[in-house]
């Protein structure tokens, strides 16, 4: 079967389908490129497994030219536009994301696998959101005037000020999970501080990043400022992050990836942010509503497949309830029907990709041989895709490799606790600090158990759940840096003091 008529079987518009037919470019600078070698990377229909499309595998070679084409954005054309200007630019793009958002949402499904009801409200609307709010940030970036006290020569008077300067080309490289919403998140808060982007997406999920470019195009940003490069992260992201004409990497991804890029990065002291894994524990005290027991399995545990970094994988639940919430997950992930993301009713979806699903299924397995109880689904689901049963672990140890890795997938590890510091010690028991939450109707409980977690995000009586104005990112092997609110513009800004004797 070609990848035409594999193309042509998708539930997608004619203009979905024109868009995966195509020949797919590098976009770097005003210009549409292959490779020099001209490899490319087969990009993979997670429901059936079928290649849908291919892009080019850039590498240093295109590294080295989409960073010479922002550095020429940067102290060119794009140094001329007011804040006021980057404003408009990145509303129009907003304009632009939504009026795409057919084709974007469809074509994120079926290179990601998510429910095309994922895509269309975090994907599409998310991204529309999150670039309108930062593009209010554009015009609002301001520096101090100081009072100093400098003592010499004596009888000078001086006038001190600081200004906020874009901290220049910025290396973005966004993971798999959320692509489009992952590239936005980086993209946004950079130009609104007035930086150039080279954008490297996950070589799983390239495609909605390479729509992206074009828009940026077509609503007249200035060629170069944001560049996209596909490519595996071992060569294009490797030569990203350690490249001397970067000036700062953001990064979203695993910790493991997130370390290497850390130390790229320092050898030429380039600035970075690292937005990491996560271990995140749902802390169920026995007065919680019981009406919150599914929305905490589907909302914190199987949404998007498992497959986001603040995925409530680790549940602790007060020993007398503990019955009873494992049945309400068991019954939650029993009832959930496994498809293709096109089809609305499918709650379960696949996994991004047959090494994602075999990683999964490998981890489930390691548990169950370390003692841990499969109490629902534990094993791979239908004859094509990347399937895999939602499933519910019991009889796990603090030890288990369920309760210290994260798995990406559609797990839970249901665990007992006693009383509160028995709850915030097993909750602290980990190496992330990404995010927690707490399931209670006791106001003083909640804020306990908020005040003592080590997390970036706490959430109460819900889960999963973030905004552009609130700081997302996380404590210890999480991360560094925040992204969303202003703290993330800062991330995009240096600091410049100006001294000046009267």
């Amino acid at each position: 079967m070609t990848i035409q008529t594999r193309i042509a079987a998708l539930p997608v518009s004619e203009a979905t389908r024109a868009f995966l037919s195509r020949k797919h470019s590098l976009l770097i600078g005003a210009q549409d490129v292959g490779t020099r070698s001209g490899s490319e990377i087969p990009v993979h229909d997670p429901a059936s497994g079928a290649v849908i499309a291919a892009v080019p595998a850039g590498s240093k070679v295109e590294i080295d030219a989409a960073v010479a084409a922002a550095r020429a954005a940067l102290e060119g054309s794009w140094s001329k536009h007011r804040p006021a200007d980057r404003e408009r630019l990145l509303l129009k793009l907003a304009d632009a994301v939504e009026a795409d958002g057919q084709l974007l949402a469809e074509v994120e499904t079926a290179n990601n696998g998510q429910s095309i009801g994922i895509a269309q409200a975090l994907e599409v609307g998310a991204s529309a959101e999150h670039l309108r709010y930062m593009a209010g940030w554009a015009t609002k970036i301001y520096g101090q005037t100081l009072d100093v006290s400098i003592p010499i020569p004596p009888g000078t008077r001086y006038r001190a000020m600081t200004r906020k300067e874009p901290v220049g080309v910025v290396g973005a490289i966004v993971p798999w999970n959320f692509p489009l919403l992952m590239a936005v998140w980086k993209i946004a808060p950079a130009l609104a501080a007035g930086c150039t982007v080279v954008l490297k997406p996950a070589e799983e999920t390239p495609l909605t990043a390479l729509r992206l470019g074009q828009l940026i195009r077509e609503v007249g940003f200035p060629e170069g400022v944001v560049n996209v490069v596909t490519g595996y992260g071992h060569e294009a992201g490797a030569a990203l992050c350690s490249h001397p004409g970067v000036d700062k990497v953001a990064f979203t991804g695993s910790t493991e990836v997130g370390k290497l890029i850390g130390h790229a990065a320092i050898d030429n002291m380039t600035r970075f942010s690292l937005e990491l894994g996560g271990k995140s524990p749902m802390v169920m005290f026995d007065d919680m509503n019981p009406e919150l027991f599914g929305l905490a399995a589907n909302l914190g545990v199987y949404f998007n497949q498992g497959q986001v970094c603040t995925c409530g994988s680790r549940v602790y639940i007060q020993k007398s309830i503990f019955d009873k919430v494992v049945e309400s997950f068991v019954g939650v992930a029993n009832g959930l029907k496994i498809g293709s993301g096109f089809d609305p009713a499918n709650q379960i979806n696949p996994l991004v990709s047959a090494k994602q699903q075999s990683r999964v299924l490998s981890l489930i397995e390691r548990g169950t041989t370390e003692g841990a109880t499969i109490a629902a689904g534990g094993t791979s689901a239908g004859d094509a895709g990347y399937f895999v049963k939602p499933t519910v672990i019991v009889g796990a140890r603090k030890t288990n490799t369920l309760v210290r890795e994260e798995i990406f997938g559609p797990v839970v590890t249901l665990l007992p606790f006693t009383d509160m510091a028995d709850a915030i010690a097993q909750a602290n028991d980990t190496e992330y600090g990404l995010s927690a939450s707490v399931w209670s109707r006791d106001i003083d409980r909640c804020f306990t158990f908020a005040d003592a977690v080590k997390a970036g995000t706490v959430w109460v009586n819900t889960h999963n759940v973030v905004d552009p104005n609130m700081p997302f990112g996380g404590y210890k092997q999480s991360g560094l840096g925040r992204e969303h609110g202003a703290v993330a513009v800062e991330n995009y800004l240096e600091t410049k003091a100006i001294c000046m004797a009267l």
